[in-house]
């Protein structure tokens, strides 16, 4: 199968509510394995090490399926991407095989500290653990989440900081897989995930597997969170679209125990306050802000 490789290079006054806004075209429009590149401060000592190198443009990637349908698409995205207001937003496009999209990423995805003792390592690659290391193998494929961006890397910090053996943990917009394989090998009792893609579905149960959590351990389900069972669960984690966290807010409360924490990431700067008042009308108090460059993540309690 051949897929078309859609980049939109971006410039505006305000980078940060560009990045937003053109990320949430591709996710709303369903492109797979989006990646944000835009270049970032450096980061502490020690944080991210042999990382990703720094792009040199502001600009959004995805992916579609090279079908008839898809021409519909591109000509959707160009036509949102263009009413941006502020927002300059060049798209380009390129085919490329199944096998070609499998490999060529493969070159730029090293081994990732993210957290004292917590490290990502790509299937690929070698590494040599120390004994407190907590090592997540990933093949993040088509979905989103490989530890390295600030989003998943404060989230991945904050589920170090409050997952506790035994805990149950629900991870909403699950993409890689990355957050459950964290929360398992952390010692959740009761390990659940979901996502609207099936794609991320796939390859989420994939790399829980090579991970060495067996399927009668974990639970993923393709579906949105107002459709998924009112279970109680300890810890709730969701690194998404700002704007989708305050809608989920209701949903999120609903299936958080008493006592438990809710980790919330991919709160572009811009969009902080916003989350802040919303989790404050639903009853929530902040436990810890993390911030980094224009990204924030929170740990939140009823």
């Amino acid at each position: 199968m051949k897929w078309i490789h859609v980049k939109a290079c971006f410039q505006s006054d305000n980078m940060e509510l560009a990045e937003e806004l053109v990320s949430e075209i591709f996710f709303d429009l369903g492109l797979k394995g989006v990646v944000c590149e835009v270049p970032l401060p450096e980061p502490e000592e020690g944080f991210g090490s042999n990382a990703l190198a720094q792009p040199e443009d502001h600009s959004i990637s995805g992916y579609l399926p090279d079908i008839d349908s898809s021409q519909s698409l591109l000509a959707t995205i160009r036509r949102q991407a263009s009413a941006l207001e502020g927002i300059s937003v060049t798209i380009t496009t390129q085919t490329v095989d199944d096998e070609d999209w499998a490999e060529s990423w493969k070159d730029f995805f090293f081994v990732t500290r993210v957290t004292d003792t917590m490290v990502i390592r790509p299937e690929w690659r070698e590494f040599d653990p120390g004994p407190d290391d907590v090592v997540i193998d990933l093949d993040p494929g088509m979905a989103f989440g490989t530890g390295t961006h600030e989003t998943t890397a404060m989230c991945l910090g904050l589920v170090e900081a409050y997952m506790k053996p035994g805990l149950s943990f629900l991870d909403v917009g699950t993409g890689s897989g990355i957050l459950m394989i964290a929360a398992g090998k952390l010692g959740a009792g009761k390990l659940e995930g979901l996502d609207n893609d099936e794609a991320a579905v796939i390859i989420a149960r994939e790399n829980l597997e090579k991970n060495g959590i067996a399927p009668k351990e974990f639970e993923i389900a393709c579906a949105t969170l107002d459709r998924y069972p009112e279970k109680k669960f300890d810890v709730v984690a969701a690194n998404i679209l700002a704007e989708v966290i305050i809608d989920i807010l209701p949903d999120i409360k609903s299936r958080l125990a008493p006592g438990g924490t809710a980790i919330l990431s991919g709160i572009i700067n811009l969009w902080h306050d916003k989350v802040t008042a919303a989790l404050a009308d639903n009853g929530f108090t902040v436990l810890k802000t993390e911030i980094r460059g224009e990204w924030v993540a929170m740990a939140v309690t009823l």
